[in-house]
């Protein structure tokens, strides 16, 4: 079973200084039928103006998993991390017992764009931790690219769920199909560009939620950066 999430429905929110796009019910955003899928909870695509960001706050017992577009995204927590994200770019917090942290644009003239997931973990209570890792674009283009998983295989970072997610920047004639084995569901995430997912037309920002397919089909993308997830059902 197909259904689409039309990008152009997306909750919207405006602070001036922070522009979001919410795929999930989030914050003074919701919807009774967009309350997640599965373990995946949140999808926000934030723009952030210079020199600006998100205060220190706490989170817990869940996995944040941020996805840089374009700019510098500048991490601190209570763990004592600090660090400075670019695209490829892929940061990991595992909350657990509590953990408190900020997130500012790193630049004084240019927007931050990213991606920021949530994923409920399967387990609680674990101590916080932080793993961040680089993925070049030669690593994704014209495949789906590993970049969190349960194991941490293949170099991604490790996720506190039975979950995968892929990245994959495409365009032109590849056909990827992505197994789903029995028990699983996908969702595929479009960030930018166009493709079609088992039959389906998608456009930046659409979304994909795929139950009781045996695989994700990918074809006919145009200039497109996608994200895959192999979720339990």
């Amino acid at each position: 079973m197909l259904e689409i999430r039309p990008g152009a429905e997306r909750g919207n929110a405006n602070h001036g200084w922070l522009q979001s796009k919410h795929t999930f019910s989030f914050g003074h955003y919701h919807d009774p039928k967009q309350t997640g899928f599965g373990p995946l909870l949140v999808i926000n695509e934030d723009k952030v103006a210079p020199s600006q960001g998100f205060g220190t706050h706490g989170h817990r017992d869940m996995e944040i998993i941020s996805y840089v577009l374009e700019g510098a995204l500048e991490h601190k927590d209570s763990m004592g991390t600090g660090s400075v994200l670019h695209y490829g770019d892929v940061q990991r917090m595992s909350a657990g017992t509590g953990v408190r942290h900020s997130e500012f644009n790193g630049s004084p003239t240019e927007p931050v764009h990213f991606l920021q997931i949530w994923i409920q973990p399967n387990v609680t209570g674990i101590a916080p931790s932080y793993e961040e890792k680089h993925f070049t674009p030669e690593s994704k283009i014209g495949q789906l690219r590993l970049i969190a998983s349960s194991d941490g295989r293949q170099d991604s970072v490790l996720i506190h769920q039975d979950a995968a997610i892929y990245a994959g920047i495409l365009n032109g004639g590849e056909a990827i199909a992505h197994p789903l084995a029995e028990g699983r569901t996908g969702y595929v995430h479009l960030i930018r560009g166009s493709l079609t997912v088992n039959g389906v037309q998608l456009k930046g920002g659409d979304a994909l939620k795929m139950t009781q397919e045996s695989a994700v089909r990918i074809e006919n993308a145009e200039a497109a950066e996608v994200l895959v997830f192999d979720l339990p059902y």
